[in-house]
């Protein structure tokens, strides 16, 4: 190289577009972390809709340590899932956060016993793809929405995606099974 790396284009080309995914996609987007998560690895799973992580997990936001700032979203992600303190916390001083801190804190959805993980991983994304899937996506675009959005356009929001959801099959399908007492059979639609 001439001169130092542009860490802004490394950013602008790969870990942005793949932040960006993650959060369009309508499915919910499981992560499960096995080991440690330090920094972009940690950042990529925030970005995630469910994360579960080994007891023996630990994420790091390992910037401060080599002169950078939290990218792939993690300056984003950390104040609104952890609040303004946790966030400069764990971004500036670059210390280990275990998964069930980070459980406890309401950084991740589960912390498990590392044997269970991938089974549990496993069994929640089967869960998810045999349930309503048209419900999940409006559930995903509405708790995205709430972050920027004032009470009343939010109210508005959640109207059009019950009506949207309300007219679907799958809610027809998920009301006519709890009358006669049996699993639904979802179609996404």
């Amino acid at each position: 190289m001439d001169g130092p790396p542009d860490l802004g284009q490394t950013v602008r080309a790969f870990y942005a577009p793949l932040v960006r995914l993650i959060r369009s996609l309508d499915c919910p987007v499981i992560c499960a972390v096995n080991g440690v998560a330090a920094g972009a690895g940690a950042n990529l799973a925030l970005a995630c809709d469910m994360v579960l992580a080994a007891e023996s997990a630990r994420f790091i936001q390992s910037f401060a340590g080599v002169g950078l700032i939290p990218d792939t979203g993690g300056s984003w992600h950390l104040p609104r899932l952890l609040g303004e303190a946790r966030a400069k916390g764990l971004a500036l001083t670059a210390d280990p956060l275990s998964a069930r801190q980070a459980e406890d804190w309401g950084l991740i959805w589960k912390c498990l016993p590392d044997a269970a993980l991938m089974d549990e991983a496993r069994a929640l994304a089967a869960r998810l793809a045999q349930g309503p899937t048209l419900g999940y996506a409006q559930t995903k675009a509405c708790i995205h929405a709430a972050a920027t959005a004032s009470l009343d356009d939010h109210l508005e929001r959640e109207a059009r995606a019950m009506k949207l959801c309300g007219e679907s099959a799958d809610y027809a399908e998920g009301v006519s099974a709890f009358l006669q007492k049996r699993a639904p059979r979802f179609q996404g639609r």
